[in-house]
């Protein structure tokens, strides 16, 4: 295949596997990285063969993205930050923003025919919490600290949209959704939804609160990133990618009976309700947590499925096969 693919955030977790996928389907890809000294690394961690190379790019300034795009005819843009690890306490709303304009600049500029943004389900919340959520839904919060990610992610994609159905001359868009992310890590950069289960499993989270997620497998969400990439009904279009719904104490469950000894540290104590509600105005992780509380989202996949002929895979299989990842590993 002679058609090429620009990825963005290339060594992150979605986009490794997104990466992996493409080469696999026999696509030439070029993926960004802010330090190209990780290139290698990158590389390694991948471990399949396949035309692949790297470019530098960062989200916060204009160098280097038309040189990126120069050439391909899809972009696939995962990249965006997360309020953790180097990211916490930062402001994430600016580099998400004008990330995604930069990409999507470059991209009508280069000629790409299509570019496939990955946004999150955290842009599509309705209004009444648990309420049922498809692509029509979305997120509409005060701008408060606890809200700082659903925040970025609704604003990035509705910047995307308002900015393409702006322009005449392409690209298209067609935008991804996932839910909580597991399946297997590729290193020890984990992402935030991989490293939850890291805490469970060396016994760092000691109690539960009274949460849950809708879970996406990594490598179905890789599927989906692919064929919205091509398929004819796929363009314009929002894709919510989610699964069945778990409780954080329905994940402790499964994990002590799928691992054995493996889980033995794996807490199955919940943390009353009351005592986040009255840590959240001292503990901005606790904050964050206030709102989810009991809440159990109802996401439909019915587009994905209907439209591409697509669904994830049971969340036990990703949940079990994440925590293997992770002993395989050394991480726990």
């Amino acid at each position: 295949m002679s058609e090429s693919v620009l990825v963005t955030g290339g060594s992150g977790y979605v986009a490794g596997y997104v990466v992996r996928e493409l080469l696999a389907r026999g696509y030439r890809v070029r993926a960004t990285l802010r330090n190209l000294g990780r290139g290698d690394a990158v590389r390694k961690k991948l471990a399949v063969p396949g035309d692949l190379s790297f470019v530098a790019a960062d989200l916060l300034t204009d160098d280097g993205w038309d040189a990126a795009a120069e050439g391909v005819d899809y972009v696939v843009h995962t990249a965006s930050p997360m309020p953790v690890g180097e990211h916490r306490g930062q402001d994430i709303t600016t580099p998400a923003r004008e990330g995604t304009r930069r990409v999507l600049q470059a991209a009508r500029r280069a000629g790409v025919r299509r570019v496939v943004l990955t946004s999150s389900t955290a842009a599509a919340i309705p209004a009444v919490p648990g309420a049922p959520a498809d692509e029509n839904t979305w997120t509409d919060l005060p701008d408060k600290p606890r809200y700082v990610y659903p925040r970025a992610k609704a604003l990035a994609e509705k910047d995307a949209w308002r900015l393409v159905r702006a322009w005449s001359d392409g690209p298209e868009l067609t935008t991804v959704l996932p839910a909580s992310i597991q399946g297997p890590a590729l290193d020890e950069d984990l992402s935030p939804s991989v490293w939850l289960i890291r805490l469970m499993l060396t016994g760092k989270m000691p109690v539960l609160p009274h949460m849950g997620y809708s879970i996406v497998d990594v490598r179905d969400l890789a599927v989906l990133h692919a064929e919205a990439m091509t398929a004819t009904a796929a363009a314009g279009q929002r894709f919510i990618a989610a699964g069945e719904f778990l409780w954080f104490r329905e994940m402790a469950m499964m994990l002590r009976d799928r691992l054995g000894d493996h889980a033995a540290k794996v807490s199955l104590r919940r943390l009353p309700n009351w005592v986040v509600r009255a840590a959240a105005p001292f503990n901005a992780e606790m904050d964050q947590m206030a709102p989810s509380l009991g809440v159990r989202s109802q996401l439909s996949s019915a587009q994905a499925e209907k439209l591409l002929g697509w669904r994830t895979r049971p969340a036990a299989e990703s949940l079990i096969d994440t925590a293997n990842s992770l002993l395989a590993l050394g991480l726990v």
